[in-house]
């Protein structure tokens, strides 16, 4: 019942649905931290973290896992050059470009954001990324801009050679890349989350909203779109596209980049400006989730007072999210094996065929995903996720009746969600 309760505290604290990651992570975490405060049972570390905010901050950097590295998922940098070089960021450029990278991590997202600007000829201060991360220890590393061979992957390292010298401690990023970005320690979840901040052009959040449940990826959508300019653009990652385009994003067709634009009301509904708060800096690190995770239930759950004891955890549930992790970490035949072998323990799903039809469009055999897409939407037809990968390849192929009919089957989940929340407010 402790570790229920613990993991009922870091999703208040951090929004993280422990499903999301397997409930097997939290535990592991929580040993972790039972290990280093000395003591033996659940119950004496739940007192500890109930009274010290110190240690609520090191269980969510014991959960925080890096994975992240230098270019990761090349085609959203590519789309962010194309962007700058072209026209559709609008007459915005000229007072400066403004990016946000959250969660950075340990810095390799907005690191690598810089080096693009870099390679469009835009040099500080004519470009500003603030990165931001709730993860101290991740911060700290990124501040001191030196890497192992970890976070250089590919063949296509060209860039090492540009823009890192080498030292007896790794690869240090030169001064003149590192000029531009500025990192914070803030949680995304915070009331005073960036409350005086300009409005971004661009905004980086890929990863995220996997891990929380659909009322708290809402709250972040919200956070989102209040930081973004009118005609910005929101990078997210290759499963969270759905979310966005049922809350009335707008895709851009930037292949693979999974690139999006607010909806137009949300120009009257930003707020209006407050003052700042001073940013806490880092002084130590590590990293905010940044691991692909079981995506969320496509149909919204309705708000419940009071909030309901945590489910009790699910194997079957951590095996999918297993696999999608090793997925995210580019392990696409170990991540088909869990799920190969997850569907013959416990049959066909429509989340397990959603998790086939992401490892096939990855491995480059997009026919075969759109066949495990349907799939999907044939035993869940709600399934936000399956239907929004599904639109994207019908959109490639250039079927475009049929990638706007699931635009708007998109649209109508989210009227729907939205409706639900006003019943269950009345």
């Amino acid at each position: 019942m402790s570790l229920l309760v613990l993991e009922s505290m870091l999703k208040e604290r951090m929004g993280l649905d422990a499903a999301s990651i397997g409930r097997s992570s939290v535990e592991r975490a929580v040993k972790e931290r039972m290990a280093v405060c000395g003591l033996r049972d659940v119950d004496s570390y739940l007192h500890r973290v109930r009274r010290s905010l110190g240690e609520m901050q090191e269980l969510i950097e014991a959960i925080v896992v890096p994975e992240t590295w230098f270019f990761r998922d090349r085609e959203a940098f590519a789309a962010l050059a194309k962007l700058v070089q072209g026209s559709e960021l609008g007459p915005s450029l000229g007072g400066g470009l403004r990016i946000l990278s959250v969660p950075c991590s340990s810095g390799e997202e907005p690191y690598t954001i810089a080096m693009t600007l870099q390679g469009c000829g835009l040099l500080p201060p004519s470009y500003r990324i603030d990165a931001v991360d709730i993860s101290g220890r991740a911060l700290a590393l990124a501040e001191t801009a030196v890497y192992g061979s970890n976070s250089f992957r590919g063949a296509e390292l060209g860039f090492r050679d540009a823009y890192f010298a080498r030292t007896d401690k790794g690869w240090r990023l030169n001064d003149g890349t590192r000029a531009g970005v500025h990192f914070l320690q803030a949680n995304i979840l915070a009331p005073d989350f960036l409350p005086g901040a300009a409005l971004y052009d661009i905004v980086f959040c890929r990863n995220l909203l996997i891990y929380f449940d659909r009322p708290t990826q809402e709250r972040v959508v919200a956070t989102l779109r209040r930081l973004l300019k009118p005609r910005g653009i929101l990078f997210v990652g290759s499963s969270e596209p759905g979310l966005l385009i049922a809350l009335g994003f707008v895709m851009e067709k930037l292949p693979q980049a999974y690139a999006l634009r607010p909806p137009a009301e949300s120009v009257t509904n930003v707020p209006p400006t407050v003052e700042r708060k001073a940013a806490v800096r880092s002084p130590s690190a590590r990293k905010q989730p940044v691991i692909a995770a079981l995506p969320p239930a496509a149909v919204p759950s309705r708000p419940m007072q009071p909030k309901p004891a945590p489910p009790a955890p699910s194997p079957q549930r951590d095996e999918l999210a297993q696999a999608m992790q090793l997925a995210n970490q580019g392990r696409l035949r170990e991540a088909g094996e869990i799920c190969a072998a997850h569907v013959a323990a416990h049959g066909v799903s429509a989340s397990s065929c959603h998790l086939m039809g992401l490892l096939s469009r990855a491995a480059g055999r997009e026919q075969e995903a759109i066949a495990y897409f349907r799939k999907a939407l044939y035993l869940d037809p709600q399934h936000a996720e399956a239907m929004s990968h599904l639109l994207l390849l019908l959109e490639k192929q250039g079927d475009d009746a049929q990638a706007q009919a699931l635009r708007n089957r998109l649209r109508r989940l989210g009227d729907a969600a939205a409706h639900d929340r006003g019943e269950a407010r009345r």
